[in-house]
């Protein structure tokens, strides 16, 4: 029963967010049509902003698992060789590593946007 509420929560959370983000936009386009502005600009660099923020979406992704991937195999060969908790060791190095793959996904995102 509690997890049918978190995730009826999350939905709500995630559904107002959405529609927040596309009526205020909605709102501001109408605002700007009534001034008298060319609708021409509404599509200018739309498709490239939609193709670099796909890039850069699965970029970070890919990025990430590949960090949480990589903490799993570097916590079992730490419990497997060593006499360290296993309990402590899975965890952090997941988030270690996963942490480092946002941190490169950030500084390659960054590059990624100065190139276009």
């Amino acid at each position: 029963m509690e997890v049918a509420i978190v995730f009826m929560f999350l939905f709500a959370v995630i559904f107002g967010i959405f529609y927040l983000f596309y009526s205020t936009r909605n709102k501001e386009r109408l605002a700007l049509i009534e001034k008298g502005v060319d609708a021409k600009i509404f599509m200018q660099g739309e498709r490239k902003k939609t193709t670099l923020t796909g890039r850069m979406i699965i970029l970070n992704l890919s990025l990430l698992l590949m960090g949480i991937g990589l903490g799993v195999f570097i916590a079992l060969l730490l419990t497997t060789y060593t006499q360290l908790d296993e309990e402590a060791v899975y965890p952090a190095m997941i988030f270690l590593i996963g942490g480092l793959g946002l941190f490169s996904g950030f500084f390659l995102t960054k590059k990624l946007e100065q190139e276009s």
